[in-house]
């Protein structure tokens, strides 16, 4: 893959990707705490039908001159499909293991990431890349202890995400980057949508309603008006998160952009003490500063004057 000609903009793409990182934690942490009250698929074609409401009123209004119609249609709906399956496999693991647990499995992907860049976009790894990709997977082993009685198979589901991710942030950047940011969240909604009404239809033709924990049902709950009203939230954020996203990896290379991605860990951390009481133990705080450490590491081959905020560079620099 060869990415268009495009000027980077680092300093934008690593702060935009924290507040990304930010909001969709936040939202992720609100679905894992409604789980037993509403259904997965309900959530994708609401939240992505409110979502698309307001990307079409922007367009129409702020950007008339951008086309509905995608610059690369097939690269624009592989990276689309590819990132509903991944926020499918996240979801169903939420109710089944803690939030921190699943975040740093999930949170793989900017060391997946590295390789893809390496594999795909040319991007070279050196010493101090190869070592942190060993690392996080170590830490990986940690946080998910595959061989004690609580494995859960769940928790591999995070990881399936992470190799998704990567993959569809590496199509963003090689093949998407010249793709309206906004047209890239529609797709991603379109999707969700897409996964929603399929599930919904088809899950009941394949096993009974029994059959199914409330979250994962083909049978939608009951809306009133709080639900309405969480579902606006969770639009909101998927809009903050779809849009950012594009915006991070479109303009700062994913290689770097990926490490800082990995704020997500630690604002699941916070959000998995303060609303379900999850408390870590030893090892899986030793695994998620592995894997923390494994991203920082990968780093070292940058120029520092790429990382730092514009305001810290001296004058006159690009």
């Amino acid at each position: 893959m060869k990415s268009a000609d495009k000027q980077d903009n680092q300093i934008l793409a690593i702060w935009v990707i924290i507040g990304t990182v930010f909001t969709l934690s936040l939202g992720d942490a609100m679905i894992k705490n409604i789980q037993s009250d509403l259904v997965l698929w309900q959530i994708f074609v609401i939240r992505s039908w409110i979502a698309l409401i307001v990307l079409v009123t922007i367009l129409g209004v702020k950007f008339r001159q951008v086309s509905l119609w995608p610059k690369n249609l097939t690269w624009t709906l592989i990276r689309s499909l590819l990132m509903g399956i991944m926020w499918i496999a996240y979801y169903v693991a939420l109710p089944e293991v803690p939030l921190s647990i699943a975040a740093s499995a999930y949170y793989t992907a900017p060391i997946f990431i590295t390789l893809f860049s390496a594999l795909f976009l040319g991007d070279k790894v050196n010493i101090w890349g190869w070592i942190a990709v060993i690392i996080g997977f170590c830490g990986v082993v940690l946080i998910l202890q595959p061989s004690t009685d609580s494995f859960s198979l769940y928790a591999l589901l995070p990881l399936i995400s992470a190799i998704l991710y990567a993959l569809s942030m590496i199509i963003t950047r090689a093949k998407c980057r010249d793709e309206h940011p906004l047209i890239l969240s529609a797709g991603l909604n379109l999707a969700f949508i897409f996964f929603g009404f399929l599930a919904t239809f088809g899950l009941g033709l394949f096993a009974s309603l029994d059959a199914f924990s409330t979250f994962l049902s083909p049978q939608w709950g009951e809306m009133d008006r709080a639900t309405w009203m969480l579902l606006l939230a969770l639009a909101a954020f998927i809009l903050i998160g779809s849009i950012g996203a594009a915006i991070a990896y479109q303009n700062g290379k994913p290689s770097v952009v990926g490490i800082f991605d990995f704020s997500y860990v630690g604002f699941a951390v916070f959000w998995g003490f303060l609303i379900f009481s999850e408390t870590p133990d030893a090892t899986g705080i030793l695994g998620m500063v592995m894997i923390v450490l494994a991203g920082m590491m990968t780093m070292i081959e940058k120029s520092p004057a790429e990382l730092l905020p514009l305001r810290f560079k001296r004058s006159g620099s690009s």
